[in-house]
Formats: C-alpha cells, sequence, structure tokens
C-alpha cells in the first residue's frame, strides 16, 4: 500500500497536525465533548493520540504488538505536554529510518516505517479536526493533497484490511464509487469481503451507487465526522449501498 504523497511530506503532516492539535487542546476546555468521537473530551482525545504514538513507538522498536506502554500522562503532567512529548519521540524514530526500511505493522501488505508515517499522520489531522470542532471555532483547513491521500488510506486499509481483521463483511454485494479532484476508488462489498482500490473514472461510472465531494471534505466524511462537513457530500444511486457503505465504515474506523 503506496502512500499518495511524498514519505517526508507525511512526516511534516504528522509533526504540522500534531503541533496544531496540541495547542488546540491547550487553548479549548478540556472537558468539552467532541462530536466526532461520542464518549470522548477535548483533553481525553489529545491524551488518546499520546497513548497511540507510544504504543506506535513501542510496536516499531519491539517488532510485536504492545500490550503495555505509558498510556496516560504522569502525574500533574499536561496533557499538551504529554502529546508533544510523544510527537518528540515518533519523530525521532521515523526520521532515523527510510520510509522503505522494514517495520513491523499492522498491515499485511506495508511492513516498513512508511505505513507508521502515513497512519500517524492522519491520527493527527483527523482528531485535530475532531479538538478544533470541539472548541467551536475555525476549523483549520486539510491540505488537498493529505484529504486525498487520507481517502486512499481510509479506503484500502481500513475498509478492506480492518473489515476483514474484524470478520465483518456485507450483507449482500454491491459497489460503491467514491471520487474527488479527479481520483476515483470503487469500493466492493461481497458476503464474505470487502475491497476497495483505485479505479479509472470510466469504471467507477458502473457502480451501484456514487459518493462525491472535495477532498477535505469527503475525506472526513468517511472518517465518520458528517457533522462537520456531510452537507458537501453527494451521495448518488442505491440508497442501500450506500448505507451499507457508511455502516461498514462506521465499524472500520471506531
Amino acid at each position: 500500500m503506496t502512500a499518495l504523497i511524498d514519505a517526508d511530506r507525511l512526516l511534516d503532516v504528522l509533526e504540522t497536525e500534531t503541533t496544531l492539535l496540541a495547542a488546540s487542546a491547550a487553548a479549548a476546555d478540556g472537558d468539552r465533548p467532541v462530536p466526532g468521537c461520542p464518549g470522548l473530551t477535548v483533553d481525553e482525545t489529545a491524551r488518546h493520540v499520546g497513548s497511540v504514538y507510544r504504543m506506535a513507538l513501542t510496536w516499531i522498536r519491539t517488532g510485536t504488538r504492545p500490550t503495555r506502554w505509558q498510556r496516560q500522562p504522569r502525574d500533574g503532567e499536561p496533557v499538551d505536554h504529554y502529546l508533544r512529548d510523544g510527537l518528540r519521540m515518533l519523530l525521532g524514530e521515523l526520521e532515523a529510518r527510510p520510509p522503505d526500511a522494514p517495520c513491523a505493522t499492522w498491515s499485511p501488505t506495508d511492513q516498513t516505517y512508511g505505513f507508521w508515517r502515513r497512519r500517524m499522520a492522519h491520527e493527527a489531522t483527523v482528531h485535530r479536526v475532531d479538538v478544533q470542532a470541539a472548541a467551536g471555532g475555525d476549523i483549520t483547513p486539510v491540505p488537498r493533497d493529505v484529504a486525498v491521500d487520507g481517502v486512499d488510506e481510509v479506503l484500502t486499509l481500513w475498509f478492506t484490511h480492518r473489515l476483514a481483521v474484524l470478520g465483518v463483511s456485507g450483507t449482500r454485494a454491491t459497489t460503491v464509487a467514491v471520487r474527488t479532484a479527479g481520483y476515483a476508488w470503487l469500493a466492493e462489498v461481497a458476503t464474505d469481503r470487502t475491497l476497495a482500490a483505485p479505479a479509472p473514472l470510466l469504471a467507477a461510472e458502473s457502480a451501484a451507487a456514487t459518493v462525491t465531494a472535495p477532498p477535505q471534505e469527503l475525506y472526513l466524511w468517511l472518517w465518520g465526522r458528517s457533522a462537520v462537513f456531510s452537507s458537501a457530500v453527494t451521495r448518488e444511486g442505491d440508497l442501500d449501498a450506500l448505507t451499507q457503505l457508511w455502516a461498514l465504515l462506521r465499524l472500520a474506523t471506531r
């Protein structure tokens, strides 16, 4: 699974988005609920990201899925400091190896450092939007190239692979085309599997339904942040196919 943007760009995104997330969390009421993550607050979301960074770092260093890592800030440590410190350690590890160097991951098709560059960049981006949405102020736009790559990641990694790990598939066979900015993917659902891959625009036209939106809006919609940008997403065709895609994505990305 290859990212659609440069691997060094992903490191820049990881650093920029996490820094913005930390600053947004520090400036907001930490108890504000996060609409994109029901049940979580601003502080809990920032803490979650800091914990994920430490989990990823432990996985990279040990070569196996970890069961223990520092999941919480130390007593008296502000959550934004915990997040920034996690970023510092993770960036140091990722910058020390080329993106194509072998590395343990949870993707069967990408066992490289590049996987973690991409995955952590999108982890930071989506949750930064969450925290800014919870704070109620302006939401910093997601760069176009980041959003397009994020659409590809959520479809080819989460929808395709994560659902297989969970043992989840569809209730009936169908296809949905997902389109943005001249790119297209065909999401196929069967009763025994799910699969999404880039597709020519003409091939995507034969799908039972279509989802179309600008890159940022489509990216966040696929991640279930419909309360933020759903009005810009156009859905056409078989309603059951669209409903099934939405439901499967919610299971894949929860």
